[in-house]
């Protein structure tokens, strides 16, 4: 039976931190599915469909990926795609606190899928896409942190 994960995020932007969970995700299971949040409530610098793009950029050689978008509960998007896990990285104890309530949740709304926590790559523990957008913002290099194409993107989006 195959097995499938979903890797939900806000990905604004991608790092190479959501890349190493992705790919460590994709040697594990069958099939994943990165799959964008649309969250009305927040204003983020990438659109849906560029940050969809970029993903698809960034990760471009892997054949067992999907690059997806979704709003609502994640539980019923996951239901949606028959997925059997919840993949979600984790920096700190601080990303546990909030993510071991949102998988409580999800437990209790389909007791049927689980979620997975992945540390991060010590390497990428202190990054986040926040971090990056405020170095981009100042002309700071963020060519360690991101995709090359998301260096660009972000060099577009702050020059104009």
């Amino acid at each position: 039976m195959q097995k499938t994960a979903i890797v939900p995020g806000s990905f604004d932007p991608v790092t190479l931190g959501h890349i190493d969970i992705i790919n460590r995700a994709a040697v594990i299971f069958d099939k994943v599915i990165v799959s964008v949040l649309n969250n009305q409530h927040k204003n983020p610098l990438f659109s849906v469909e560029e940050r969809i793009e970029l993903l698809q950029l960034s990760l471009k050689e892997q054949a067992n990926i999907e690059i997806d978008s979704f709003d609502g509960l994640l539980i019923d998007y996951v239901n949606q795609k028959e997925a059997d896990v919840i993949i979600k990285g984790l920096r700190a104890v601080s990303d546990f606190e909030y993510e071991l309530q949102m998988a409580s949740i999800n437990r209790k709304l389909d007791d049927k899928v689980e979620t997975f926590f992945m540390m991060t790559n010590p390497e990428y523990s202190y990054l986040s896409s926040s971090i990056v957008k405020e170095l981009s913002r100042h002309g700071a290099t963020t060519a360690d942190l991101v995709p090359e194409s998301v260096e660009k993107a972000l060099q577009e989006k702050f020059t104009r």
